[in-house]
């Protein structure tokens, strides 16, 4: 992993920024997981045990929070359109459990087949009326985070909008 190197312009050392207040100006921004605000901590330059201990601290009291992380993206990616299948893969990655994963998917009340039905019907308009057609809407359900089931009524047409 190639590390930022700590120098002012003129060349000299300088100290290494500050882990918790590294942390608080990136959450200030937007939520972040506690993995993914690890690695933009040790992306700056900050020692790992700086790290852990500034996001433990922040975490206590309450400023970070994975099932708050989950929750926003979560909702903002079923606005966006997406699917949970999608969503838990986007999730894993943060660095969340399994459990943290079903209770923010769970929160959401979120009707995947009404949702897959609402993508295909804002890209495509009607149902497939050949082969090549239903493979094309298939794909880009399926890369929008859609179960195969979830799928299979839409392009049936056996959802309402």
């Amino acid at each position: 992993m190639l590390r930022r190197r700590n120098k002012t312009a003129s060349g000299e050392d300088r100290p290494p920024p500050d882990a918790r207040d590294s942390a608080l100006k990136l959450l200030s921004r937007r939520e972040h997981s506690a993995r993914e605000l690890k690695r933009k901590l040790l992306d700056r330059g900050i020692e790992e045990s700086d790290a852990d201990e500034a996001i433990e601290k922040l975490s206590g009291k309450g400023l970070q929070s994975d099932d708050r992380y989950a929750e926003q993206l979560v909702r903002t990616r079923v606005a966006q359109g997406y699917g949970p299948v999608r969503i838990e893969a986007e999730l894993k990655l943060a660095g969340l459990s399994a459990d943290q994963i079903a209770a923010a998917l769970d929160a959401a009340e979120c009707d995947w087949t009404e949702q897959a039905a609402r993508a295909h019907q804002k890209r495509f308009r009607q149902l497939p009326t050949s082969m090549a057609e239903h493979s094309r809407q298939h794909r880009f359900l399926m890369g929008r985070g859609f179960g195969s089931e979830q799928i299979r009524k839409v392009l049936k047409g056996d959802v309402e909008n």
